[in-house]
């Protein structure tokens, strides 16, 4: 007799919610395989390999350096360098924006792959935050070179970045998977997420701090008035996060406004849980509209 030993696969009508969760894990190695497949396509088999995941940061960076820190003189926090204040909140944006749109595209561009086998289909997006996340890391050389350049030294709050990453992570992958559910079904959301990543830009405090923008609130509008309009402009989940990357990355040239970032993080959570559910009801007829 042979001692190879074999997994059967069960789908058992009306157990699917129960056992959704054990099969992501027990599809660890398929998200671990696509996440590597989406890395090295995106390092192998473009001209530019890394050097694009530098530029398109680096150019951004530069752009609004110019316009606002230049031309329009925006203050920054404490007199810091202006660069090293937009790259500690473009490299979680640029981060998010990738993320959004890669996660947007994932499902259709697996459609062979979703419509003969069964799998958790939420591994297909979560496996395509995998590659933001690896440009995210080789652009954070940008930031160490800025550093250099300025002589600009971290401080002990590097240290909370890990945590900010995950949250990063949290604040994209929630409307990515709605965002994924509604692309399969609708496909003209191809055509709105570069609008949607755009606008967003606009809408975070990228070329401009947040107690900037809190100031003018409150000058503009009065105390009362400008801390409540700060307040839903802090709904925005990407503001919580960008607010702490600068925190984290600034030191105590950073000011930190807690409200908000609470604010923000929990935002974040609410999209992620209804993401998830939102991408959980759609998943099932994945395959049939594909």
């Amino acid at each position: 007799m042979s001692n190879a030993q074999t997994q059967k696969l069960i789908l058992d009508p009306g157990r699917a919610a129960k056992n959704y969760w054990l099969d992501l894990f027990r599809y660890r190695e398929l998200f671990l395989i696509l996440a590597w497949r989406d890395v090295l396509v995106r390092y192998k088999q473009t001209a530019a390999g890394a050097a694009w995941a530098l530029l398109q940061p680096l150019m951004s960076i530069v752009i609004m350096t110019v316009v606002f820190g230049t031309l329009a003189g925006l203050p920054s926090p404490h007199n810091t360098p202006y660069a090293i204040m937009v790259c500690a909140a473009m490299l979680p944006w640029q981060f998010f924006s990738n993320a959004l749109s890669l996660a947007s595209q994932s499902v259709v561009s697996n459609a062979s792959l979703i419509s003969k086998i069964y799998f958790p289909r939420m591994i297909v997006p979560a496996s395509s935050i995998v590659v933001s996340l690896v440009d995210f890391l080789v652009a954070c050389s940008i930031l160490v070179g800025l550093m250099i350049w300025y002589h600009f030294w971290p401080t002990w709050r590097m240290l909370v970045l890990p945590p900010l990453i995950l949250l990063a992570v949290v604040a994209a992958l929630g409307p990515g998977l709605i965002i994924t559910a509604l692309t399969v079904r609708y496909r003209d959301f191809r055509m709105i997420i570069p609008f949607i990543i755009q606008f967003g830009m606009y809408v975070c405090p990228v070329g401009m701090s947040s107690d900037f923008i809190h100031d003018k609130l409150i000058a503009k509008l009065g105390s009362v008035l400008g801390e409540k309009f700060f307040m839903l402009y802090s709904l925005n989940p990407m503001v919580g996060v960008i607010d702490g990357f600068r925190w984290a990355i600034l030191g105590n040239a950073s000011v930190f406004y807690w409200p908000g970032f609470i604010l923000s993080a929990i935002l974040a959570l609410v999209l992620l849980w209804v993401g998830v559910h939102y991408f959980r009801n759609t998943e099932r007829a994945f395959a049939d509209i594909i």
